[in-house]
């Protein structure tokens, strides 16, 4: 593992208690992080805490990021505990159904669309105002290939994943002078929780379009978020970083 260094910073994690969230926590604690982990399965975050074993260096929060009033609290009430948070990494979201585009219901559509674009969204403007305020932050929000070239059967998910990659364009073009940097990430098919949302058709679709003939790794995203969650990245913002073995490198 190279050294990143994030001695001093506190991050908020989204969905951090699992898959590539957890995998983002360790990371930023093995670079001397503090991390508030905020996500909505109370049993995993507990389970979580437990076994990072990391002091008060991290603490959960039990949150539904798709509620504003939510979120709000949990921001204020991170910055008063923590005194600042430096970082935040939008990394909760769902596959949602698998069917065509034709067969979605709105119940189907507005769920996807509430956690893996709207929560983002939530985050961003609870958070933003305070990093502003310190001259200084670090977003990173996790999109997807799908929100470069669509998956079919998954119309919400690509849907809410391109709305990620926009929404993370126009942060980058308002806090450019900020000291505030915005960035997202695409992973390709990584094996994760979320998997158990897919049908086999589906996850073999994926790695089928994948050129280096496997699936990423969560450790590979926790590397390459870290980065981009660090004082190195000074001059990329509003950037999509690719992670999809070379699936879609635009």
């Amino acid at each position: 593992m190279n050294r990143i260094d994030l001695a001093g910073r506190t991050a908020i994690v989204t969905g951090g208690a699992k898959g590539i969230g957890r995998a983002v926590t360790e990371r930023f604690l093995a670079s001397d992080a503090s991390v508030v982990i905020w996500d909505f399965d109370q049993g995993a975050l507990d389970t979580a805490l437990a076994e990072l074993g990391a002091g008060d260096r991290v603490d959960g929060v039990c949150v539904d990021v798709t509620s504003s009033a939510q979120v709000a609290a949990a921001a204020e009430s991170a910055i008063s505990a923590r005194g600042r948070i430096d970082i935040l990494v939008n990394n909760a979201g769902i596959a949602g159904a698998a069917k065509p585009t034709w067969e979605y219901s709105d119940a189907d559509w507005r769920s996807v669309m509430e956690l893996n674009l709207t929560a983002v969204f939530n985050g961003c403007r609870s958070l933003i105002p305070h990093m502003m305020a310190n001259g200084y932050g670090r977003i990173v929000s996790l999109a997807s290939i799908a929100g470069k070239e669509g998956n079919p059967n998954a119309c919400a998910y690509s849907a809410t994943k391109a709305g990620v990659i926009g929404l993370t364009k126009t942060l980058g073009k308002e806090l450019a002078e900020t000291g505030v940097i915005a960035n997202c990430v695409t992973p390709a098919a990584i094996r994760t929780d979320i998997f158990d949302q897919l049908t086999q058709a589906h996850v073999d679709y994926m790695l089928s379009k994948i050129p280096m003939g496997r699936l990423g790794k969560v450790e590979e995203a926790a590397a390459m978020i870290a980065w981009l969650a660090s004082e190195d990245c000074s001059f990329s913002t509003g950037a999509v970083f690719d992670l999809s073995g070379g699936r879609a490198t635009y």
